[in-house]
């Protein structure tokens, strides 16, 4: 990997650097906003889209992922674009079949039951050149956004990738995958050793191709109490954190500020702060005020609004939003839903969310 890699010297300068500024903790005119799931079904240029296609063929097109990214874009002044693609290419890439039902989410026909089962998982550091088409996805879309906003690259976190693996899909309880936690503990480790051996090269090379940041989705952290979240998930988090900066700086490119957004992981939230990571998300169970008294001044906070709340009206939102400034304070902080935008949500009321957040922070620093 070269220092300037594909295309990176010849990429537009970036107009809007807010998102990236709140990141690395610097001073913001005002609150940037974006959303998780942001491309999303909710839209009805993503379903038109989408509807010839595959899901996963839709991921593996760099130039349906990018259309797809930028669409938000051209509805909404967000100030970050997050590239159009699955945690669950990982699992694909390691050999693993994935299919997505319609209706039902992801399905795994041959998820790993036994310890044997590993044997079958293809050489992780083999994933990053299966995944081609997620870099040639976000240098397309790096081009196409002309400096607009910063690109966001992602990745499922070890534990959460573990879980669809084992349970072959979504699961309530996570009780398989739990199982092998309690009863395989060798296993289990060395299956996350492998996603992270995986998802270190598959993160450098976002960043290569033009990701300006980087989120972790650990969705599935709310399964694990504090002893196993402490043994099983957050040493994997960490190690994706220091093992990517490094690569990074080995590489001879610039730092892009990473975050982790653990679902329902209020139990580590201060673990979290100290895990690496320059930016903590938080989904809509936890109150700001005491986030950031547990998460202490050096990391920005993301979140954190209830992605239900966009059912409201549009004054309601407005109000909500208030509140929630009110609670995160206007700097080191960026704004986002506690969880991703919902397919029957009203596109209107995404923008009422948008633009109250650029309103009334800019106000809240006037004064």
């Amino acid at each position: 990997m070269e220092a300037n890699g594909k295309g990176s010297q010849n990429f537009p300068e970036l107009k809007n650097d807010t998102f990236l500024r709140a990141a690395w903790g610097e001073e913001t005119d005002y609150t940037p906003v974006w959303c998780m799931r942001q491309a999303g079904r909710y839209l009805p240029e993503f379903r038109e889209t989408r509807a010839a296609q595959d899901f996963f063929s839709t991921c593996r097109s760099p130039e349906a992922c990018c259309e797809l990214t930028l669409q938000p874009l051209r509805r909404f002044p967000l100030d970050a674009a997050i590239i159009f693609s699955d945690i669950l290419v990982v699992p694909q890439a390691l050999g693993m079949e994935v299919t997505m039902i319609p209706g039902k989410g992801p399905s795994f026909p041959e998820p790993l039951r036994e310890e044997r089962d590993l044997e079958r998982l293809r050489d992780p550091a083999a994933v990053a050149s299966e995944l081609g088409y997620v870099f040639q996805a976000i240098t397309l879309t790096r081009q196409r956004l002309a400096g607009r906003v910063p690109l966001i690259g992602f990745a499922g976190a070890p534990w959460t990738l573990m879980t669809y693996m084992i349970e072959g899909g979504s699961s309530s309880t996570m009780a398989q995958a739990k199982r092998w936690l309690y009863q395989r503990p060798q296993a289990s480790h060395q299956l996350l050793r492998i996603l992270t051996d995986a998802l270190v090269p598959y993160l450098i090379g976002q960043v290569v191709a033009g990701a300006q940041a980087l989120q972790l989705f650990e969705s599935h952290a709310g399964h694990l109490g504090p002893q196993l979240f402490n043994m099983f998930a957050l040493p994997y988090i960490r190690d994706v954190a220091k093992r990517v900066k490094a690569g990074l700086q080995e590489a001879g490119l610039a730092p892009v500020p990473m975050i982790i957004f653990a679902k329902d992981g209020h139990f580590a939230l201060d673990l979290l702060a100290q895990s690496g990571y320059e930016v903590v998300g938080l989904d809509w169970t936890v109150a700001p005020k005491k986030a950031r008294k547990l998460v202490g001044k050096m990391v920005t906070l993301q979140g954190n609004l209830d992605p239900c709340a966009l059912y409201a009206s549009e004054e309601e939102i407005g109000r909500l939003v208030q509140q929630m400034l009110d609670d995160f304070g206007t700097q080191r902080y960026i704004a986002n839903l506690g969880h991703g935008l919902y397919p029957d949500m009203d596109p209107e009321h995404v923008g009422a969310f948008v633009d109250a957040v650029h309103r009334h922070s800019r106000l809240l620093r006037k004064n």
